[in-house]
């Protein structure tokens, strides 16, 4: 090899750009290799003891027969999802929308929060299949129904983590922009909602998922069969119809559809938040 050879390829070892993604790489796969090889080897064990013990596929299908139900039933499949996908989106956005504005308005008096946070607890206690058929009756069943009941599952997490952001500043920062003479509004834009994003993060982590929840729930209770219905109703025909690996297919649809809403939420905390708050920040 060549003198010019190997002081290239030093420099390559040596470039810190080069080292750090090196470095990233070998983190990233130390985070997702675990859990990677924990599912296939779930996965392989579930098959071989349900193959040895002839479970019948109407009882606990196997992996491969859960696989080969979501090919053959996928253009139902991916059409459920979607509308899953619009319900629960559209439910966490309202959700986010409205948990925000009014813990906002709670944190800003003291007054409004003493008279309308005990009843939002209150509504947070109720079954939402208990208001789900309320929620039909004044708002007729279909889309409109389900994203209304999303948003009142996921609502709450919202509310309260934000609210407790909002009332967590710390007074000494307060005492320091009253001051210099700044408005309420401006104490509230500028210095608590930013100290509060860790908490509004967290609860939009937790409000997205049950989003999800909300809208197969409301698709069981208020949705719309046929073709334009989610996987709360593909759910339920699968279940009438004994069609297990199909349900099992379902049923992993939806957790896949959650955990996908989680690690996107997750990604836009780390945009938020990985600069400045220790939650988010890499760990040397």
């Amino acid at each position: 090899m060549s003198r010019e050879a190997v002081n290239s390829s030093q420099v390559v070892v040596n470039n810190p750009a080069v080292t750090a993604v090196s470095k990233k790489s070998s983190e990233w796969m130390k985070k997702v290799f675990p859990p990677v090889i924990a599912l296939i080897g779930f996965i392989v064990f579930w098959q071989v003891i349900v193959t040895l013990i002839g479970t019948p596929h109407y009882i606990l299908p196997k992996p491969t027969d859960i696989f080969n139900a979501a090919v053959s039933n996928w253009s139902n499949l991916s059409t459920a999802l979607t509308t899953t996908i619009i319900s629960a989106v559209s439910g966490f956005v309202l959700s986010v929308i409205g948990g925000i504005g009014v813990a906002v308005l709670m944190a800003s008096s003291k007054l409004v929060e003493r008279s309308f946070y005990p009843y939002a607890i209150i509504l947070q206690t109720i079954p939402v299949v208990a208001i789900a058929p309320i929620i039909v009756i004044w708002f007729g069943s279909g889309m409109n129904a389900i994203v209304i009941i999303a948003f009142t599952i996921g609502f709450f997490p919202m509310l309260s983590n934000t609210l407790i952001g909002l009332n967590a500043t710390d007074h000494n920062m307060k005492n320091l922009f009253y001051l210099y003479n700044a408005s309420k509004w401006q104490v509230m834009w500028k210095l608590r909602f930013p100290a509060a994003l860790p908490y509004i993060i967290a609860g939009a982590k937790i409000s997205c998922t049950l989003a999800v929840v909300g809208a197969i729930v409301g698709e069981y209770i208020a949705g719309v069969g046929g073709g334009a219905g989610g996987l709360g109703y593909a759910i339920t025909v699968a279940a009438s119809r004994l069609q297990t690996p199909y349900l099992f297919a379902l049923g992993l649809s939806a957790a896949v559809l959650g955990i996908a809403f989680f690690l996107i939420v997750s990604y836009v905390s780390r945009l938020f938040l990985g600069s400045w708050h220790e939650s988010e920040m890499e760990q040397e």
